[in-house]
């Protein structure tokens, strides 16, 4: 058994996904080395001004991106949005409001309308196989 622990650290993509950041867009000094969980921890509670940055204005990784526009990473695809986009592309994406965004957004609705149903049908069915708990 080691008396001492060794910090954990991961690759600076995976630490750029636990972020919310899109990878290429970070400094070269987080691309080049590791993160350990303390410096991920330290990023953010306080993240730099490169960090604040990144958030606020992009550019935004897919998820984020499928997130602001509230579509699924499979939508933007099928729209053809494969680049990663700034702040500004997604707000003007939602001005313009592209018949595939209309779609999507309305496929994305009904998924979590059915999800919303399977998650009470089985939250019915459990209580009605374990009876009232008292």
């Amino acid at each position: 058994m080691k008396s001492h622990q060794t910090a954990q650290t991961m690759k600076p993509a995976t630490a750029a996904k636990k972020l919310g950041v899109y990878l290429e867009a970070t400094p070269a000094e987080f691309r080049e080395g590791v993160v350990s969980r303390a410096q991920l921890d330290q990023l953010q509670a306080e993240p730099p001004e490169w960090l604040r940055e990144l958030r606020a204005k992009g550019p935004h990784p897919r998820p984020v991106v499928a997130a602001k526009l509230g579509v699924s990473i499979a939508g933007l695809a099928r729209g053809g949005v494969t680049e990663p986009l700034t702040t500004e592309q997604i707000e003007a994406l939602k001005q313009e409001q592209p018949e595939w965004l209309v779609k999507e957004r309305a496929t994305q609705a009904e998924v979590r309308k059915e999800t919303a149903r399977i998650k009470k049908r089985d939250a019915e069915r459990a209580v009605r196989e374990d009876g009232p708990r008292s």
